[in-house]
């Protein structure tokens, strides 16, 4: 356990959830479930037992970093990584992968995101440490695939060689496919969620970054004397002006021939949409999922996420998110959820505080 070390993504704005996720203050720090732990919170605690606390780093946003060390008041400086800009995962993961090399080049890293659902904890573990076992043996890049139980197009898709190993070899990346396709992905068996949880040795990640993103590679490798000193801000600093926006699946992982994949089933959402939350919650009779003070006439299928000291009356509506936060008011049907992003594009002419 010594040399695993988990990262966890925690910089991004969350959009769909607005208005509940803002700019300032985004999803993966709310108690989205009402569970007594915010989702970053709750991200952490998932580790127990498979890394050292102090092997855990999050990756966030400059202008996250106080809300982080006030939920995480247990973490080091040098554990809390702040990205001066949103240069999406390839940078963020090239900076943790480089900064843990310095320290430890033996090192196991478990990459993941700080707003997933994961209910069965222990059958995810079990995975990871089936996942870091052959990380650590092999030149390989790993990843979790998670087994798909619709047709979502809102997920990307792994095609996988079958074999009776532990690991598969990873044949295709697909993202977001249409409906058709992802039926017939479905139908063909050999196709698992992208649940974007990634595992491997630091060597290996470091050599696919050298061969597929070498200018990456190159700025991060410059700042090998500047990690876990006071000059690192600094060189963050210089070393994000020069960084390409670039994710980890387009630069690294559709282009390694050394990917694998190891099949899961641990109760996964990545809690992208009001529609996830939707599904993954507990329904009363009328299948409505609510977290207010509440009078429902008439009222089923629905959503309701409003301040706890506000009085909420609801009739007649059928599948609908009604949410409150911070001075802003969404009613949307949940069929339309996608337009959530126009609504946030949109109340920017009414001033930041709405975003």
């Amino acid at each position: 356990m010594v040399n695993n070390y988990a990262v966890i993504m925690a910089g991004g704005a969350g959009t769909r959830f607005w208005p509940f996720s803002r700019n300032s203050y985004p999803k993966q720090f709310h108690d989205v479930l009402g569970v007594g732990k915010t989702m970053l919170q709750q991200t952490v605690a998932r580790f127990e037992g498979v890394c050292a606390p102090q092997n855990i780093y999050i990756v966030t946003s400059q202008e996250y970093y106080s809300i982080v060390k006030e939920q995480l008041p247990q973490l080091t400086d040098d554990q809390i990584l702040c990205e001066p800009n949103r240069r999406n995962t390839a940078p963020c993961i090239a900076y943790a992968c480089y900064k843990i090399a310095a320290q430890n080049p033996r090192a196991n890293v478990i990459v993941a995101p700080s707003d997933h659902i994961i209910l069965k904890e222990e059958d995810f573990k079990s995975k990871l440490r089936t996942a870091i076992d052959a990380a650590q043996a092999a030149d390989i890049l790993v990843t979790l695939g998670v087994q798909p139980t619709r047709p979502d197009t809102g997920y990307g898709y792994i095609q996988y060689l079958p074999n009776s190993e532990s690991v598969q070899r990873v044949k295709t990346f697909t993202e977001k496919p249409q409906l058709d396709i992802a039926v017939k992905f479905l139908e063909s068996g050999d196709f698992v969620w992208n649940a974007g949880i990634f595992i491997w040795n630091v060597q290996s990640i470091l050599k696919a970054f050298q061969m597929h993103l070498p200018e990456l590679a190159e700025i991060f490798e410059t700042g090998k004397q500047a990690y876990y000193t006071e000059a690192e801000p600094d060189f963050i600093e210089k070393a994000y002006m020069l960084c390409k926006n670039v994710s980890i699946d387009v630069g690294i992982m559709e282009k390694a021939d050394n990917v694998y994949v190891v099949l899961s089933n641990f109760g996964w959402s990545d809690l992208g949409t009001w529609k996830s939350l939707y599904e993954v919650s507990n329904k009363n009779d009328q299948q409505n999922v609510t977290d207010a003070k509440l009078m429902l006439y008439d009222t089923k299928n629905c959503i309701v996420k409003t301040p706890k000291d506000k009085l909420v009356v609801v009739q007649g509506l059928d599948g609908y998110i009604i949410a409150e936060y911070d001075n802003v008011l969404m009613i949307c049907p949940i069929a339309e959820e996608q337009r959530v992003r126009d609504f946030v594009a949109d109340a920017k002419q009414f001033g930041n505080q709405f975003i």
